[in-house]
């Protein structure tokens, strides 16, 4: 019998089918016989019978076409423990309550249905938080509301980056020079436009050199890429104009991948993206709905939307 795979993820219409991580381990279920589901998150229901239901669409016919890259069958409300063999949770982030709510529901049928990534080990990892784990191989880091803190910290450190805690895609990420003459414009804006506190790093600047992604699955280097900033910019960020190149990890990379690798998979952290930069500096670990693996397969000549499917059938045979 097929896997039955369910994507939770954003509108199929706005997608880059030649970028999006998602719509490759679509194109990869697909390409193994899976029967491939559809179902935005605002569709969960859990029912007077504990039950959790999405409306969801098959999907046919995935393609890297613009403008036909899939056609949807009609909706269905299916039971994602009893009818689904894994659950993909794949909408991007920000990481908010709603984000959160979903995972808590999610979690509720973990014994019957894998769901990836573990949905508690997303609740409690937030990519700019989970990363603090690891702060020996960080750039010094202030995690604040206080436009008192991250003055003094600019003090010592000049220029500086000042980052939402739950954003992504390189959104709203600003540089500040040495002599913070507008810091207090743009804490006002934060502390106005975000309720948690915000992540303040240096200025680092071997950015010019780009922001590695390496994506490890189940807690293992699968392959990177280097992300060089636009011109410009100093985000370098695909999202936002970035390019990639192909690349090899430094063995600071290497360490940094061995010393969090057979964590992440403990947490059921299958599918990871982790950024550094200089070849040194972790700044993120990307756990919510990890990007990055086309262009990587591009560059590398690797399959690696295969090598998650990989792990993920690993993970439902041993589960009995």
């Amino acid at each position: 019998m097929a896997i039955q795979m369910a994507v939770q993820m954003d509108p199929m219409d706005g997608i880059n089918i030649h970028g999006d991580s998602s719509f490759a381990l679509m194109l990869a279920g697909q390409s193994r016989g899976y029967d491939i589901w559809h179902y935005d998150v605002m569709s969960l229901t859990l029912d007077a019978n504990d039950r959790l239901t999405a409306l969801a669409h098959p999907v046919h016919d995935l393609q890297r076409v613009e403008g036909a890259h899939y056609r949807f069958g009609a909706p269905q409300r299916i039971d994602l423990g009893s009818d689904i063999d894994v659950v993909l949770m794949r909408q991007d982030p920000p990481f908010h309550v709603g984000y959160i709510t979903a995972t808590h529901l999610l979690e509720r049928i973990e014994h019957e249905t894998l769901v990836v990534n573990n949905p508690a080990s997303v609740r409690n990892a937030p990519e700019k938080v989970m990363v603090l784990d690891y702060r020996k191989f960080m750039p010094p880091t202030l995690i604040t509301r206080s436009l008192d803190e991250v003055r003094a910290f600019q003090k010592e450190h000049g220029a500086i980056v000042v980052k939402p805690l739950h954003g992504n895609g390189g959104k709203a990420i600003f540089r500040i020079e040495a002599d913070g003459s507008n810091v207090g414009a743009l804490f006002e804006v934060f502390n106005s436009t975000w309720p948690e506190p915000h992540m303040v790093q240096p200025f680092l600047p071997d950015v010019a050199k780009g922001d590695k992604r390496i994506v490890l699955i189940d807690g293992e280097v699968t392959g990177a890429i280097n992300r060089r900033p636009g011109e410009g910019e100093f985000r370098s960020n695909l999202a936002v104009g970035g390019s990639a190149e192909a690349t090899l990890l430094t063995p600071e990379e290497q360490e940094i991948c061995a010393a969090m690798g057979p964590r992440l998979k403990e947490l059921g952290l299958i599918f990871v993206g982790i950024d550094v930069i200089g070849g040194k500096w972790l700044t993120e670990i990307n756990v919510t709905s990890p990007t990055g693996i086309v262009a990587i397969d591009r560059f590398n000549g690797t399959d690696t939307a295969a090598k998650i499917l990989d792990a993920i059938e690993r993970r439902i045979a041993g589960r009995g």
